[in-house]
């Protein structure tokens, strides 16, 4: 049975100046966060899969896809809400329904192994930044 779509987390970009304060900061709300940077990306990610919170920020110098989207949506809007993910079934027929109200796609990352999977689409539709999440990872 596939489960129904629904709020998986919020990704806040945030600088990279900023970074230590508000991981500290979520910390102490009683967040824990795993980290990892994601070099071929870009970017390093305070993730807490759990509760709904992930942090990222730009790596000093990264030409990567990511950073690069992240540093122009910090430039432009400052620290904020960068993506809601949402949880689907299917990542690709959620692209197709999105793409018919005109989504633009960001980024897509995909990949699967030893039982596991995740399909990921970051877009912007109707004005507003979702990813697509399409994953048996728990």
């Amino acid at each position: 049975m596939t489960a129904p779509p629904s709020l998986h987390h919020i990704v806040f970009a945030v600088s990279p100046q900023r970074q230590h304060q508000t991981v500290s900061m979520f910390t102490e709300l009683g967040f824990t966060f795993n980290t990892t940077d994601l070099t071929e990306l870009g970017v390093r990610v305070h993730l807490d899969w759990d509760h709904g919170v992930e942090l990222i920020s730009p790596i000093a110098g990264s030409s990567g896809e990511v950073a690069a989207s992240v540093n122009d949506f910090l430039d432009r809007h400052g620290d904020g809400v960068y993506t809601v993910v949402v949880r689907v079934p299917d990542a690709s027929d959620a692209e197709a329904v999105a793409t018919g109200y005109g989504a633009t796609v960001r980024f897509r990352q995909s990949f699967s192994g030893d039982g596991s999977y995740l399909h990921e689409v970051d877009l912007s539709v109707l004005g507003l930044p979702l990813t697509l999440l399409a994953t048996n990872v728990s």
